[in-house]
């Protein structure tokens, strides 16, 4: 895939830059940078946290990656940039890729969105149980 500098700004290449992009495109966990660094310190024994921050500012900037939001304390990437609904359990925190596809306006009453608006893109996000947690929650154990 080409990637594409903004104007003005020269883009920096690196083994490190296009693994940190690789890794979290490569998993369907929405990792945190955190986790990214602990992945690729062992590859990389001299990378540091700040790289992977300022990497992953850039990618998201450029449009190569999102922000699934703040996640127990975490801000927490998507490689996967299409517009698509997440679900994130209140309790042990996992992110889950909603599939299939919603219109900008799926689920709105009409007149919801004032017609002097355009909405351009929209987030998203349900919260609830996952699985395991409402496993756990019915056979009165816990998760975490």
């Amino acid at each position: 895939m080409t990637r594409t500098a903004l104007p003005g700004r020269k883009k920096k290449h690196s083994k490190k830059r296009d693994e940190i992009l690789d890794l979290i495109r490569s998993t369907s966990s929405h990792p945190s940078a955190r986790w990214v660094y602990e992945q690729l310190k062992p590859l990389f024994p001299r990378l540091s946290l700040g790289t992977v921050y300022r990497n992953i500012r850039t990618f998201r900037e450029d449009g190569d990656l999102i922000s699934v939001g703040v996640v127990q304390g975490e801000e927490r990437f998507d490689g996967r940039v299409q517009p698509h609904p997440h679900f994130i359990c209140s309790r042990c925190g996992k992110i889950v890729d909603i599939e299939g596809s919603m219109d900008k306006t799926q689920g709105m009453s009409e007149g919801f969105i004032p017609p002097d608006l355009y909405v351009d893109h929209r987030k998203t996000v349900f919260y609830g149980l996952c699985g395991d947690c409402r496993e756990a929650d019915e056979k009165g154990t816990t998760t975490v």
